[in-house]
């Protein structure tokens, strides 16, 4: 079973994926294979994040049971 990576880790190696591209000076061959694990990566926490906002959007109510949390306008 791999071993799920931190949210803060992936988001900080994404941001220095990011300054390496824009800096330019890696070959074509380099810069495909970082925009690859750069994607990877945005994948990896996109999905972090909506697995995060659906157990935050629960809540537990008088019977001890989750349900969904709705905010009333």
């Amino acid at each position: 079973m791999k071993k799920e990576t931190k949210f803060e880790d992936n988001l900080a190696e994404l941001e220095k994926i990011v300054n390496e591209l824009e800096n330019g000076e890696i070959d074509l061959d380099s810069a495909i294979e970082k925009y690859t694990k750069a994607m990877h990566l945005v994948k990896e926490c996109d999905d972090k994040l909506k697995r995060v906002e659906a157990q935050v959007n629960k809540m537990l109510n008088e019977n001890g049971e989750l349900e969904d949390f709705e905010v009333e306008n």
